[in-house]
């Protein structure tokens, strides 16, 4: 299994991180695994990653629809 960072997701998907946002909260894209075992140091340290295959398998789905 893969996990794609958000720079790597944006490679794949052409939207805005905030479009990819309101997908996930209205369940039309996959959500999003965070770490925040290092948010307590810093904010900045939590971080978030998608599973590559559950991507690919939503682009595939909306391959398939066209």
């Amino acid at each position: 299994m893969k996990l794609l960072s958000k720079k790597q997701l944006l490679e794949m998907v052409p939207y805005s991180d905030s479009h990819i946002q309101r997908l996930e909260k209205q369940g039309l894209f996959p959500k999003r695994i965070k770490d925040t075992r290092f948010a307590e140091k810093a904010p900045s340290y939590a971080k978030a990653f998608w599973v590559e295959q559950e991507v690919l398998d939503w682009i595939q789905a909306l391959m398939d629809e066209r």
